[in-house]
């Protein structure tokens, strides 16, 4: 039944060793060894290959009350990952298989094999799995057909279009029919990638001129559907741009995450009686019914090239700190992943 050979004496993880103030800091984090035990009875051991670094993290760096769980003080972080079994103590799991877990940030991991999900390298490549057809992926169809009750012939605005939720939404909406897709992004570059190679109808460079100002040349008879990634200046601008029955679903708030002050919210708020519009936030986890639904749409988008992705991919688990703090900063083009 088991597999369990000896596992490597030690692995890397990081640990969090104070609560970020701000932008988070190198000293607020430590790159320690640690003891890999064998895995016990329904567990397995897994030797990670890619790990995945989101903006959602920042939130669980903090003590304040969330979601989640904030991330303990002086213990390893957590986050996706997805790796090669090297020891099996569980039914059903053998060795050599790979899974997709959420114990990351470290190189080695012990997961309850009711908590690995099966993927196959042969169907996708594996840091697939972290981006277009794993969580990342469900966040964009999640938000934009449930939450936002996209339909056919709707007016879609995107913020953080280049990053990896944001540029799925916006090739969802096109491939289900939206009459225009807009998105705002921080580098002339990523403006080229949306509508040249993601097929958006529009996109502007937000650093290049207020917001509001951009959003209503791109989308001059308004719109229908904003998802946001951004908040502050681009929420704000969304609104004023909202038509009769507008709806915006709010994904992430990047632009405040490091704020150690309140952020203004929208000063025209007033403007959603005059359109019935509605704001609704959405957390990925209270969608997961959807995931069967999800792939089997997706997924062969994704295989036939209709749906396109990039990824940022950062090598080596010493550098996966970097590599978060690159996503805080917008360095990333599609997913950032790091390679071990």
């Amino acid at each position: 039944m088991s597999d369990v050979p000896t596992p490597p004496a030690t692995g890397r993880e990081w640990h969090l060793l104070s609560r970020p103030v701000g932008w988070p800091k190198p000293e607020d984090f430590a790159l320690v060894e640690a003891e890999v035990p064998a895995p016990g009875e329904g567990r397995v051991l897994v030797r990670n290959k890619y790990l995945s670094v989101d903006p959602y993290m920042r939130g669980r760096m903090s003590s304040a009350k969330s979601y989640v769980a904030p991330f303990e003080l002086g213990k390893v972080m957590q986050g996706g990952a997805v790796g090669e079994v090297v020891a099996s103590n569980a039914e059903g799991i053998a060795v050599g298989d790979h899974v997709l877990h959420f114990l990351g940030w470290r190189e080695y991991a012990v997961v309850d094999a009711k908590n690995a999900v099966g993927v196959d390298p042969e169907a996708a490549p594996l840091p697939a799995y972290l981006g277009v057809l794993g969580m990342t992926g469900l966040t964009a169809y999640a938000g934009l057909l449930r939450t936002a009750a996209f339909k056919e012939g709707d007016s879609v605005f995107v913020s953080g279009a280049a990053g990896a939720v944001g540029g799925q939404v916006g090739q969802i909406a096109k491939l289900k029919g939206a009459s225009r897709v807009i998105g705002s992004a921080g580098s002339d570059e990523k403006v080229r990638l949306l509508v040249e190679e993601y097929g958006f109808d529009a996109a502007f460079n937000y650093k290049k001129g207020p917001v509001r100002d951009q959003l209503r040349a791109a989308a001059p008879d308004g719109i229908d559907v904003y998802f946001d990634n951004v908040g502050g200046d681009h929420l704000e601008a969304a609104i004023g741009s909202l038509n009769r029955d507008g709806r915006i679903a709010v994904c992430g708030m990047i632009s405040v995450y490091n704020d150690t002050a309140p952020a203004p919210g929208p000063r025209n708020l007033a403007r959603l009686i005059q359109t019935r519009g509605r704001i609704e936030g959405f957390l990925v986890g209270d969608h997961y019914d959807l995931q069967p639904q999800f792939v089997q749409e997706v997924g062969p988008w994704v295989r036939s090239g209709a749906l396109k992705y990039r990824e940022t991919v950062v090598e080596g688990i010493e550098n996966n700190l970097e590599a978060f703090l690159g996503v805080l900063r917008g360095d990333n083009t599609g997913k950032m992943i790091v390679k071990l």
